[in-house]
């Protein structure tokens, strides 16, 4: 077996070398800074931004309150006769009733609960 030659690894480097190997030694040194500052302050804006960020606010009361014993409130909101109610939206003080007539064909009907009115019909035509 051959022992392997240390020599080689001990011998000094060639200076126009040994600079070179400097130049990159600190070209590293001075990119992985500022790779380490730019993280840094990326992490320091999230966090800034999170802590100024408002607390999700609380969902919006309706205006409609339920009514308790006596004052309970009735009414009735005509729609076309044959038809049917296939879907329903309440959103604050108005709903959207989602018709299918006797025909066979869908619409939509808008209705104010606090005044009482139908705001509006919407027809859905295919095209």
């Amino acid at each position: 077996m051959a022992a392997p030659r240390t020599s080689d690894d001990d011998k000094p480097l060639d200076p126009s070398v040994e600079r070179v190997r400097r130049k990159l030694l600190r070209f590293m040194i001075v990119n992985l800074a500022i790779l380490f500052i730019a993280f840094a302050l990326v992490i320091g804006a999230f966090i800034y931004k999170s802590s100024l960020a408002p607390k999700r606010a609380v969902e919006q009361e309706t205006q409609i309150r339920p009514p308790s014993g006596a004052d309970a409130v009735a009414g009735t909101i005509a729609i076309p006769a044959g038809a049917r109610i296939v879907s329903q939206t309440l959103s604050g003080k108005e709903v959207l009733l989602g018709l299918e007539l006797a025909d066979g064909s869908r619409s939509f009907l808008l209705y104010d609960l606090q005044a009482a009115r139908t705001l509006g019909t919407y027809s859905v035509k295919a095209e």
